[in-house]
Parts: C-alpha cells; sequence; structure tokens
C-alpha cells in the first residue's frame, strides 16, 4: 500500500466517529464573555470530546452580537456560531447571589473553568482562585485578558475594566506595526503607509489556542498530582511570542525593524508578484536559486546587479527588484507560470505557487477530501461552509458534532444532569432572572 493510500486509511476523517475521543471524560465550564479567545480554548477542547458547557447571562453573551456587516442567523452572528461547536449552552446570572451558589455548584464537578472578565472582577464577585480552589481543589482555573493578572500595568491599576478586546491585544503585542506598507515606500498614498491590523481575530485566536495548550499541561500535572491550578493567559503576550524576529533584531541592532508590507526581510525573493490573471507567489533566494529564478525569466544582468543575498534583503531594492521580475510575470498566466517554473531543470531550486482568490480557495478538491472544509447542516442554525479540524489523528481524532445552539437551550438538560434540578424549579429560577 502507498503512503499516501495508508494515511488516508489511518487518518480518514469521515472515520472520527468510530474512535474514542481523547478528552471525553473532561468536564469544561466557559464563563467567558464577549471574548473569542475564551470561546476558541473552549472550541480546542471541545473538538477532542470534553463536555464544554457554555454559560451565558439570560440576555445571551455579547459575543453573539459581534456580526461582519451586520450579518446574524436567527439572533446570533455567524463567527459565534462557528465557536459555539459542540457545546451546550445555558444561562445563569452571576450578579444574581443565588446564580453564583449555582455556578459554585458547577465548579465544584468541574475540571476546568474559563473566563474572561475583566482583572479582579471575579474576586468582587467572591468567585476568586482561592474561593473556587476551596470548592474544587483539583479545578484547572484559566483567566485570559489583555494586561494578564499581574505586573506593572494591573497593579498601578492602569488597566480600564473593559472586556479584552483583539484589536487592543494586536497593539500591545507590537503585531500591527510589523503589519502594512512601510513609511518610505512614497509611492503608495500616505494613508495606507500606517501600521496595520490583521484582518482576523488573531490575537484572540492565538491567546485561545495558548490557553487550551497550557490546559492540557495542566490536565497532566494535575492527573500525576492531584492537584489544580490557576492558568493567567495574555492574548496579547501569546501574539507577542508569534513575532519571529522583530524582538530580537532590537535587540541587536538596537533599531525598530521597519514593515516590509509583502516583501521577507530575510530573503528575496520570497513574495507575491503580479501574473496575467492574479497573483503568483514566487521563491529563489540563496544565491543559486536566485540564479535559476534569473535564468527562468532570462534576466542574467539581476544576477549582476543584485548578487548577493545582502544586496537582495536591502528594503531600497525591493520594489525595484519586484518590478523588474513583473516584467516577465505580468505576461503570462498562473497558470502558464507554474507551467513555466516546473519545465526548469537547471541548476538551483526556485518555486512558484498560485495565491488562490477566495472563491478559488473554496472550491478547491483537496481541502474538503481532508474534511480542511466542511459543508454542515446544523439543527438549529442551517446549513454552513465552515472550517474543519485540522488535526487528523489514527486513534483519538476531533470531531465536529454541531455548531451552536441557541442561549439556554441546554438549561434543562445540564441542570438536571450535573445538579439535579427539576424543570419546575428551573422554570422558577428563570422567572427570578437567575437562569
Amino acid at each position: 500500500m502507498q503512503w499516501e493510500e495508508l494515511a488516508k486509511k489511518l487518518t480518514d476523517p469521515n472515520k472520527a466517529k468510530e474512535k474514542p475521543e481523547a478528552l471525553s471524560d473532561l468536564l469544561v465550564i466557559d464563563i467567558s464573555y464577549g471574548s473569542f479567545a475564551g470561546l476558541f480554548a473552549s472550541s480546542l477542547l471541545a473538538e477532542f470530546g470534553a463536555k464544554v458547557i457554555k454559560v451565558e447571562p439570560p440576555t445571551g453573551d455579547i459575543a453573539r452580537k459581534f456580526a461582519p456587516y451586520g450579518l446574524y442567523v436567527k439572533d446570533t452572528a455567524i463567527s459565534y456560531i462557528v465557536e459555539g461547536r459542540n457545546k451546550y449552552h445555558i444561562t445563569l446570572n452571576l450578579e444574581h447571589s443565588k446564580g453564583r451558589e449555582i455556578f459554585e455548584e458547577l465548579a465544584f464537578k468541574a475540571d476546568v473553568v474559563i473566563e474572561t472578565f475583566p482583572s479582579g472582577r471575579l474576586e468582587s464577585l467572591d468567585l476568586s482562585w482561592e474561593r473556587l480552589r476551596d470548592i474544587n481543589p483539583k479545578l484547572i482555573l484559566c483567566s485570559i485578558k489583555t494586561h494578564g493578572e499581574s505586573g506593572y500595568f494591573v497593579q498601578e491599576k492602569k488597566v480600564p475594566e473593559t472586556l479584552d478586546y483583539d484589536v487592543v491585544d494586536q497593539a500591545r503585542s507590537g503585531f500591527a506595526w510589523t503589519v502594512g506598507i512601510p513609511e518610505e515606500y512614497e509611492e503608495f498614498p500616505e494613508h495606507t503607509r500606517v501600521p496595520t491590523k490583521m484582518g482576523n481575530w488573531m490575537a484572540h485566536y492565538a491567546g485561545g489556542a495558548m490557553a487550551a495548550f497550557a490546559i492540557m499541561g495542566a490536565i497532566i500535572f494535575g492527573e500525576i498530582s492531584g492537584e489544580g491550578q490557576h492558568i493567567d493567559i495574555s492574548p496579547a503576550e501569546a501574539l507577542m511570542s508569534l513575532n519571529n524576529y522583530a524582538l530580537h533584531y532590537y535587540h541587536l541592532t538596537g533599531t525598530v525593524i521597519n514593515r516590509v508590507a509583502n516583501f521577507e526581510p530575510a530573503a528575496y525573493a520570497y513574495n507575491y508578484f503580479q501574473a496575467k490573471d492574479g497573483m503568483v507567489f514566487i521563491a529563489g533566494y540563496a544565491d543559486p536559486n536566485w540564479k535559476a529564478l534569473c535564468e527562468i525569466i532570462n534576466r542574467p544582468d539581476l544576477v549582476e546587479k543584485y548578487p548577493t543575498l545582502k544586496d537582495r534583503t536591502n528594503p531600497k531594492n525591493f520594489i525595484p527588484m519586484t518590478r523588474e521580475i513583473e516584467k516577465f510575470t505580468k505576461r503570462y498566466t498562473r497558470e502558464e507560470i507554474l507551467k513555466i517554473w516546473l519545465e526548469y531543470k537547471g541548476p538551483g531550486v526556485t518555486v512558484a505557487g498560485e495565491v488562490l482568490r477566495p472563491k478559488e480557495t473554496l472550491n478547491f478538491k483537496h481541502w474538503y477530501e481532508r474534511k480542511a472544509l466542511v459543508r454542515f447542516k446544523d439543527k438549529d442554525y442551517g446549513e454552513f461552509l465552515v472550517q474543519g479540524l485540522p488535526a487528523k489523528m489514527s486513534e483519538t481524532p476531533p470531531r465536529l458534532k454541531w455548531l451552536c445552539r441557541p442561549v439556554g437551550a441546554d438549561n434543562i438538560l445540564i441542570y438536571k444532569e450535573l445538579l439535579g434540578y427539576d424543570p419546575q424549579y428551573i422554570e422558577r429560577l428563570k422567572s427570578q432572572g437567575i437562569i
């Protein structure tokens, strides 16, 4: 059997339902509010089989209203629907003393609690880490917020008592400075030459991923020691940890590395070029590979003009070199450029690839075969095209069971199952504004 066939047989996403779930005995209470970092953290755990109970106030999580261009399905933003996947949704008013009493009952049974309230908010509700640890010594409490739970900014009370916003995290991390067109590129309008936030909520997703990773480490430690612990996650710090060399460049040189748009400060060519029908990616940055690239486009003069890697990584040369290469690439379609590159058999290694438009990505059969993109029919919100699960595993693969539930949809199920409440008592709590 060919390796590709064996790999597909071992990790086929279509067989996931037939296999055990790695975290099937884990109970997670997610009381995050207005934060996709918290939502993403619990989503990852839910994909691997954890029983995740998303606790919302009776009016719903404000994150349900984070709708791009006001696009909702029923009463919920499309982004929230995807991050509600595999979770049970209940309501509980933590502002009410009875609501906090019920939450303590839930925390007693839980393995993990995820929260994203402003620093000090849980303490003001008498739900501090010390209190929760007394209730459940094995509990893992994961707190996620821009500035974390300690440090100068927190101690000096300089932290605004607001929710954790992704755009703030991006700015605090220093990442926004690395994205966009540099000031000295005067060919571009002045208003475009500014620090630029990433298009998606990258800080929240980085923070959520780091939180899920830390929770897994705490779970392993807890199995050995029998002890829980408090995890303090800053999405700004999580994103900062992904900033590959800007920090180190400053340390070594004392100067801030400038933004370089689509160029790569460590290598050229390693960027995008215009073709007749779109954009292509081309790489060929080591000396022999640069020579190969120049041979393909019949421009030996560029080898003489930019002979070393130091010449080619001089930011002043990025645009002139790109314009010279584009004299060739603009004459061909993306498909023709790929064919030209594949036909090259000379010395050196240079590669080219299509930059897919969104519709082309969504029509790429490869992603559907691997279940990286899935058309999923949800009983509450209808059919959605959603991201699949990146991890393909032979023994305990993650899976997608459902997308989201309406606010409080699982109140009767969860409160009866975990706390033994009967429907009449649940209805009474609802009438009192507690759930």
